[in-house]
């Protein structure tokens, strides 16, 4: 950059590279060979996302918490709400994954914007809500399949966690293009499923008028206002997972143009797709006290309004979407440890950074995966009736922290007219102005998380950062480097 010049110059940006081969070189560029399989299309870019966002799995798994903070007000105002909120940081990462396309993406651009060590701790708070997201997601599907065959066990749960979670391992490890199938599938059912249960819902199960959504009466908090902010974390919750399209980018065709368009198509679709879905089934609630209690509310509306065998096979759809979100949600969680291993950011990344010369999958960062996750919920199965809403809150903060600190170091790195490079997908002028409130919304997200009765979680997470901390400044300060190529280096040759 010449004296005086700005980020705003007149001067034409550093372009990320465009075609498939171009993506292959622009990667080299940044210092990463291209070893994992290229196989997935803009659609499948956009299902991966799609499908751990899935609508039906956040909603259904976290509605009677919503509905018991907020009331009919708490969802059907407080999605909206969060939509946008979410929309604002989906720009701001579109943006930096048209840039920037490489798989592990929070964490490579934390550590070119802001040094190694925020590239360390963006690392490990995404993989800290990653696992977390994984055993909340496979665990809500296990609970509910459960519930639809009334396996009465009290180990029941645990063992259909096990195998749900072991299926999700052995397809990740088997094929990229069976999880890209299978993701455009998920789409196809996370559409059908809200078109089909939205429209039973609202033909044969409604209740109340459309002006019920803004009804406030109800909350089982001491305060609606609190309530309300409690009732938002349905919506937080089902809004992660979003950045599994920036995550698969070494995987995807044209990355710099398919990796945004599949962030944002993804956050888009949820939010009109999740608003159908929640106003269906709030229009059908009956007795507010009765289902603020229930753990499973959906599915009890479900019978009530359509009758115990409809009910049963609506949910049955949602349970099979529940299972496809856990399949995405292993695909990012590997992939992030896979690229933070390929740094050497982890112990045992010589080992985590294999991947399969035969299947070109990294089978060792999915195993990893897999065996976190299991021992998460294992380890504290005794406490499964509280651990759910643990994970959930521990989950959105971790992921939002690891959101919020790549956008917000990427801020500063513009300010001081380091970072220059675009990618086909670029917000111009509006770079600034959209970073600032997307870190600001995952700051409310954090305020969100952390009110009463979340206050549990909140501490967990906050003892959580001060263990990373002590860890990074003791043992990985010195050691880890960070990238091989700096973003000094990347501007250079562009």
């Amino acid at each position: 950059m010449t004296p005086g010049e700005t980020p705003d110059a007149p001067k034409a940006p550093e372009t990320a590279a465009t075609g498939d081969g171009d993506a292959a070189r622009d990667l080299g560029k940044m210092g990463y060979a291209q070893e994992l399989f290229r196989a997935m299309g803009g659609f499948s870019s956009f299902a991966v996302s799609f499908s751990i966002i899935s609508v039906l799995t956040g909603i259904t798994t976290t509605y009677t918490k919503g509905l018991a903070g907020g009331g009919p007000a708490g969802l059907g105002l407080g999605w909206p709400l969060v939509a946008v909120g979410t929309l604002v940081v989906a720009l701001a990462m579109a943006e930096l994954a048209s840039a920037f396309p490489t798989a592990g993406a929070l964490y490579h651009w934390s550590a070119l914007f802001g040094g190694p060590g925020w590239g360390w701790l963006t690392a490990t708070t995404n993989l800290v809500g990653q696992c977390a997201v994984v055993a909340a997601i496979d665990l809500g599907c296990a609970r509910e399949i459960v519930a639809v065959l009334g396996l009465g066990h009290p180990a029941a749960p645990i063992a259909v966690y096990a195998l749900v979670l072991a299926s999700h391992a052995a397809i990740n490890v088997l094929s990229v293009r069976l999880v890209a199938w299978l993701n455009d599938l998920s789409a196809t059912v996370h559409v059908v499923g809200v078109v089909v249960l939205t429209a039973l819902l609202v033909a044969l199960a409604r209740k109340h008028p459309v002006a019920y959504l803004a009804d406030t009466s109800f909350t089982t908090q001491p305060s609606y206002p609190l309530g309300f902010m409690n009732a938002l974390i349905l919506g937080m919750y089902t809004f992660t997972g979003y950045d599994a399209s920036a995550h698969l980018s070494e995987e995807t065709h044209d990355p710099a143009r398919r990796a945004p368009i599949g962030i944002l198509s993804a956050v888009g679709v949820s939010a009109i797709a999740g608003y159908a879905y929640l106003v269906g089934l709030t229009l059908a609630v009956g007795s507010l006290p009765d289902l603020a209690k229930d753990e499973h509310a959906p599915l009890a509306i479900l019978q009530e309004g359509l009758g115990p065998r409809a009910g049963r096979w609506g949910m049955g759809l949602a349970i099979f979407a529940m299972w496809f979100c856990g399949l995405s949600s292993v695909t990012s969680a590997s992939r992030t440890l896979y690229a933070f291993a390929r740094d050497d950011g982890l112990p045992g990344s010589r080992a985590l950074k294999r991947v399969h010369p035969r299947l070109k999958t990294p089978h060792v960062a999915i195993g990893v995966a897999f065996v976190a996750a299991l021992a998460l919920v294992v380890g504290t199965s005794r406490l499964e009736a509280s651990f759910f809403d643990a994970m959930v809150s521990m989950a959105t903060m971790g992921l939002y922290v690891s959101y919020a600190l790549p956008i917000g170091l990427g801020l500063v790195a513009r300010a001081r007219g380091r970072l220059r490079r675009r990618g086909p997908f670029s917000l111009g002028r509006l770079t600034q102005p959209v970073a600032a409130l997307a870190v600001g919304w995952s700051a409310f997200v954090l305020v969100a998380c952390s009110l009463p009765p979340e206050v549990l979680p909140s501490r967990l997470f906050a003892g959580m950062l001060v263990a990373l901390g002590v860890v990074y400044f003791a043992f990985v300060r010195r050691r880890f480097k960070g990238p091989a190529i700096t973003l000094e280096a990347i501007e250079r040759d562009p």
